[in-house]
């Protein structure tokens, strides 16, 4: 089922036992729903994609609220007792900090981990948490995750993940992200996290071959047979949905 949303766009409903919060940061409000139902079992954290962060004509979005479902549909889909989808910065809210380089050259700013540590901080109540992040998303865990130890971050996912910015936008021909943070330079305090990836086989956005030279564990890394970045994924969500049970 789908409805239409107040910033703009069609989302997937989620079950009645997610609830919505608007988590105040120092720097964003940022929109979750969740799932809390144990207080000892580790909190599943579902983090949105980069969403509309440009038009197809390369001008930066209005709303980068994300059109697709793929993160709605696994987080909501998951049967773990506690389970939050966590938006990225400015998307779902009209927040009046917001500003275009937010979901553009700054989408992994400082301000941009540091609210959603904090949202993950709020949320998770001293528990430990597993993170799970698609495409833009992986970036901004892994920064989380190497940032703050003290999120206790007991197991890191990806999913067709941005895990190499820079890379991708020298490649791919993009305006550099020059207002972000990197992971490429945290990659030997990432590594010691433990991590499973998967990777699209027929992803033209971020190819496969960034994520093997990234990470320095290939047995980590799960190649998914005629995926592209944004389906074919539905094979391993209960590979997913397992973790932390």
């Amino acid at each position: 089922m789908c409805v239409w949303v107040l910033v703009t766009g069609c989302t997937v409903v989620p079950p009645a036992v997610f609830r919505h919060q608007s988590v105040q940061t120092p720097f964003f409000t940022l929109a979750a729903w969740q799932k809390d139902t144990d207080s000892v079992h580790p909190v599943k954290f579902y983090i949105e994609g980069d969403g509309a962060a440009f038009t197809r004509w390369g001008q930066p979005g209005k709303n980068p609220t994300p059109r697709g479902t793929l993160v709605r549909r696994m987080a909501y889909g998951d049967e773990s007792p506690n389970v939050v989808y966590l938006a990225r910065p400015c998307q779902y809210v009209s927040d009046p900090a917001c500003r275009p380089r937010d979901w553009t050259t700054a989408r992994f700013s400082d301000r941009a981990v540091e609210s959603t540590a904090t949202a993950i901080r709020t949320l998770a109540r001293g528990r430990p948490v597993i993170l799970i992040g698609y495409s833009g998303g992986a970036q901004l865990a892994g920064l989380v995750a190497v940032l703050h130890p003290e999120l206790d971050v007991r197991q890191l996912v990806t999913v067709a993940g941005n895990l190499d910015h820079r890379t991708w936008t020298r490649e791919k021909g993009f305006v550099p992200l020059n207002e972000s943070l990197s992971l490429t330079d945290y990659q030997k305090v990432y590594a010691d996290i433990p991590q499973i990836h998967y990777i699209a086989q027929n992803d033209r956005i971020i190819l496969p071959r960034w994520t093997y030279q990234f990470v320095q564990d290939a047995e980590t890394i799960h190649l998914v047979p005629g995926a592209s970045h944004d389906t074919g994924f539905t094979e391993i969500f209960p590979k997913i949905w397992a973790l932390g049970r």
